[in-house]
Parts: C-alpha cells; structure tokens; sequence
C-alpha cells in the first residue's frame, strides 16, 4: 500500500496559514499521508535520495498537469493501491526552475501565482479533499 507525503520547505510562519496546515496535518495523519517540514534547501537529488527507489515524486509547478478536485480524488485513490510510495514537493519559495529535469513530474495547483505557504495549505487541502471524495461523503460538492 503506497504511502502519501506533502514535503515543504521550511516552517509555516504566517499564523493563520500554520494553523490550518496544522488541521490538515491532524485530519490526514489518520488517512497514512504525512506531511513533512524540512529546515535546510533541498535539490532533487536530496529528495531522490531520500525517498528511494520505490518511490514517485511530484513537483508542484505553474508548468505542471492541471487536475480537477474528483481527477485528483482518482490520482490520490491508485496512489494508495500502489506499491510504490508518492512524495509531493513544494519547492523553494522561487520554485524549482534552477533543479527541473526531464524525469520530474510536475503537477499544477493553477495557472495563478500563490505565496508558498498559501500553496502548501491549498496542496493539503485537496489531498484531504480527494480522501473525502474517496469516502464518499458529502464535503465535496459539485
């Protein structure tokens, strides 16, 4: 069963934004999907280390694949069924222009441009979304 981690880089440091990645945090501990903090810059050849082999990692990016709430629910439910593990970066606060390479795969929160820790919470948010729609309950509504 593939796990799912959220990796960002450094602290929350806007109170409003920390608290409600901390929500997120508790609501999606309870579903196996884990989200990480790291203090010090990362290249992706530290991320590809250390996840390991039997893991995918995706990259947010503006450049990225656009998906709706119920096509990311099917991304988040074949990523639980995998054997291998997903790790979701949100890069630098200047984005991972300088690291990119043909074998990243880049996935887009929208064409518009966030601050870095809005992202994080909205990246924490569909994920907890997409196991609501897989449940089947009524927090999403089309």
């Amino acid at each position: 069963m593939g796990r799912i981690t959220i990796h960002l880089h450094g602290t929350v440091k806007e109170k409003a934004y920390s608290q409600m990645m901390k929500n997120y945090q508790q609501r999606l501990k309870t579903r196996n999907i884990n989200i990480i903090y790291h203090s010090v810059k990362k290249t992706l050849d530290d991320y590809y280390a250390e996840i390991g082999k039997n893991s995918i990692l995706y990259l947010l990016d503006e450049a990225g694949e656009q998906y709706g709430s119920r096509e990311f629910a099917n991304l988040v439910k074949n990523w639980t069924v995998s054997d291998q593990d997903v790790n979701l970066a949100i890069g630098p606060v200047d984005g991972w222009q300088e690291y990119k390479s043909g074998r990243d795969k880049l996935i887009s929160l929208s064409d518009m441009t966030f601050p870095h820790e809005l992202a994080a919470v909205m990246l924490a948010e569909q994920v907890y979304r997409a196991t609501e729609i897989i449940k089947g309950t009524n927090y999403h509504r089309d």
